[in-house]
């Protein structure tokens, strides 16, 4: 779960999320356009990535407007950024603009750690977003998904939950969400139980795993399901470049055992026999669609188009085709 410093105003003027676990960076992010939209419903969000930031783009994003618009600049990957660009970050840092908001993504570690000190100093907002790599932080992510829905789960759920997923953070939020939006009462082991034996998702990954397998129609109700009862489109984007890249990764591989295909690939077992199934029908050139498809989606869903629902059709409609691409 994200940490946080004790500056915990969410409009500060600059919010540093430092971590690699993509899930609980993407919440970072939409928790300060929440807040930023909800005190001014036409915020202007810009979400850019360390080639889109080049030297002087973030003092012409940041400088007076005619109509004083609070707006959030997000910066992916800011670890990434060039020598010239965190000379522009930092001289920002020293003097940030009113009513504009800074959300600096940052993975950590020794590159790029001068901005990270920089960031620090000037006084941001911090929350830690660290990779969830043992069993016993997933397990509490999962108690503490149902504890902000306000619903209670019982302790053997929580674990059969994680046992049934693994430790894929966006998939184990999905599988929360869907829960708590079809089951009344308490939830137990037993509704786990019948929910992860057979019965569909309709999560994001259930998304992805309709699209992976060719079935168009199926992914496509999947998709407005889960944009329905609230699934972030960034978490289904990410379920889809996930998919297909299993697919890749896979394919790619010596054969073996699952479990030695999962120690080499990082995938628990259970994913490497679901994936195995769902790669018939694919090709090296149907992976590069689909994942050009992907990242279409992504950007449009990001602020690059006017339709995020459209966009993740078109990249689920292009994913279903190219699933189907041996053979043609």
């Amino acid at each position: 779960m994200a940490r946080k410093t004790a500056n915990d105003d969410v409009l500060a003027a600059v919010t540093l999320a430092v971590g690699q676990e993509e899930l609980l960076l993407d919440r970072a992010v939409q928790e300060v356009v929440a807040a930023a939209r909800a005190a001014d419903a036409d915020t202007d969000v810009r979400d850019l990535t360390p080639d889109q930031l080049q030297p002087g783009t973030l003092a012409e994003l940041t400088s007076p407007s005619l109509f004083a618009e609070r707006k959030v600049v997000v910066v992916r990957n800011a670890q990434d950024l060039s020598a010239d660009t965190v000379k522009d970050v930092k001289a920002y840092l020293a003097a940030p603009a009113e009513e504009i908001t800074l959300v600096l993504l940052h993975a950590g570690g020794v590159k790029g750690k001068a901005l990270l000190d920089a960031a620090r100093k000037a006084g941001a907002r911090e929350i830690a977003c660290p990779k969830m790599t043992k069993p016993a932080d997933r397990l509490a992510f999962v108690r503490q998904e149902f504890r902000a829905t306000g619903r209670s789960a019982t302790p053997e759920a929580c674990q059969a939950l994680v046992d049934a997923i693994g430790s894929d953070l966006r998939e184990l939020a999905s599988a929360v969400t869907q829960l708590v939006a079809d089951v009344e009462g308490t939830i137990d082991e037993a509704v786990v139980g019948r929910y992860y034996t057979g019965r569909a998702e309709a999560s994001s990954f259930t998304v992805a795993d309709r699209a992976v397998e060719g079935r168009a129609a199926e992914a496509l109700e999947a998709l407005r399901w889960s944009l329905a009862t609230g699934v972030a489109p960034v978490m289904i984007t990410s379920a889809l470049a996930q998919g297909v890249r299993a697919i890749g990764k896979l394919s790619s591989a010596r054969g073996g055992r699952p479990a030695d295909l999962a120690r080499e690939l990082g995938m628990p077992p259970w994913k490497i026999d679901r994936v195995r199934q769902q790669m018939r029908g694919w090709t090296p050139d149907g992976v590069a669609v689909a994942l050009r498809a992907v990242a279409e989606a992504d950007a449009g869903v990001k602020g690059g188009g006017d339709d995020p629902e459209y966009a993740l059709e078109k990249a689920v409609v292009a994913i279903a085709r190219a699933a189907r691409s041996r053979g043609r």
